[in-house]
Order: structure tokens, then C-alpha cells, then sequence
């Protein structure tokens, strides 16, 4: 991992409520997450680093649940290990969330895809070191010199999701974050169908 990773690169505002994510919505996002985290592309590296992370948008919103910082590492989750995303801005930088835990450090980058992308539903972001050699730059990749967590891997990612292709693959390999890949679907069954399809065919 390079420097700092691991850890918010961005401003975060944050009001400290109690749980924010509604059960139905809790119960779905948690099973693709435990499937996701058996399977190694959601964890914690041998530093104890937590990595990957899921959100969900919030139906007739741009707002999102997603896992809080630092969660990668956790086995199991529940309604304290999620926020909601009520707002963001790229050239500021900035995010806002509510809820009993800060905002994962991708956040502005699934921010992208739901801003870019109105019928993305729900976003994954996952690491796998296999997974992500095969793909990169075979699929739609980001610039290598980007960081992930940034406003420009933000921006590189409305632009991968301008070009052909990548909306209907569904998928996004984060060039300069190693392992690192962002899949989206119009729901999170459909993301979670579409992450183990490539990782599927790779394994």
C-alpha cells in the first residue's frame, strides 16, 4: 500500500447520530458484504488495514449508506458500522454524513458513480490482487498516477463512465490503487451478480 492508505483523505462533516440505515435496507447490504468478506474482497491486509467497502443509495435520492471508515476489518456489521452520505463536493473535497460512524474513505468515489450514473443503486469496492492484474487496463482502468480517495479519482471515474463500454460492464479498475476495483449495479443484487461473474471467470 502506498502512504496514508487506509485512512480519509477528504473533509469530513460529520453529524454523530444513532443509527441511520432502515432495516430492509440493513438486512441486503449485510448479506452481500458477509458473501463479499468470505470471499476475501473485503477484509484487512497484514498491517491490519481494513479494505472494500458497499453502499446503497438512498431510493429517490443522491444520498448513499455505505460501511464507515475503518470497518474493512470487522467479521460481522450491523447498524452502528454504517452512515448515510447526505452530500459531497469535488472541488472542495468535502463530504457529509450522518450517522453513529464517519464515512468510508472511497466515499467519494462511489459519490462519482452516483452522481454520474442515476440508475447505479448500489456500489462495491473491493480488493483482490488476482482479480485486479487480470482486468487492468482490459477493462475500462483508471490513470495509474491517480490515488484512490481523491477528487481526481473521482474525476476519472466520470469519465470511465462517459466512454462506450462501461456502463454495461459494470466494472471500474482503479489503476493507481492497487487491487483495488469499483463494480455498481442497479441494485445490490445486481452488483453483487456482476462481482462474482468477473470474479468467477478469473479464480
Amino acid at each position: 500500500m502506498k502512504p496514508g492508505e487506509g485512512y480519509i483523505k477528504f473533509v469530513v462533516n460529520w453529524k454523530k447520530t444513532g443509527p441511520v440505515i432502515p432495516a430492509e435496507e440493513l438486512v441486503k447490504i449485510t448479506a452481500w458484504r458477509d458473501i463479499l468478506y468470505s470471499l476475501g474482497m473485503i477484509g484487512a491486509d497484514k498491517k491490519n488495514i481494513g479494505f472494500g467497502n458497499i453502499s446503497m443509495r438512498r431510493k429517490g435520492t443522491n444520498h448513499f449508506y455505505i460501511t464507515g471508515s475503518a470497518t474493512g476489518s470487522l467479521r460481522n456489521l450491523d447498524d452502528r458500522h454504517y452512515c448515510l452520505v447526505t452530500g459531497y463536493n469535488l472541488n472542495e473535497n468535502t463530504i457529509a454524513c450522518t450517522g453513529p460512524i464517519k464515512a468510508s474513505s472511497e466515499s467519494m468515489s462511489h459519490a462519482a458513480v452516483y452522481k454520474e450514473f442515476h440508475g447505479a443503486g448500489a456500489v462495491i469496492h473491493i480488493h483482490h490482487s488476482l482479480f485486479w492484474a487480470s482486468l487492468a487496463n482490459r477493462l475500462p482502468t483508471t490513470d495509474r498516477n491517480v490515488e484512490y480517495g481523491t477528487p481526481e479519482m473521482a474525476r476519472e471515474i466520470i469519465r470511465l463512465l462517459g466512454e462506450p463500454g462501461t456502463l454495461e460492464g459494470r466494472i471500474i479498475v482503479m489503476g493507481g490503487h492497487k487491487d483495488g476495483i469499483i463494480i455498481f449495479g442497479k441494485d445490490i443484487d445486481e452488483a453483487g451478480a456482476y462481482t462474482l461473474s468477473y470474479y468467477n471467470e478469473i479464480i
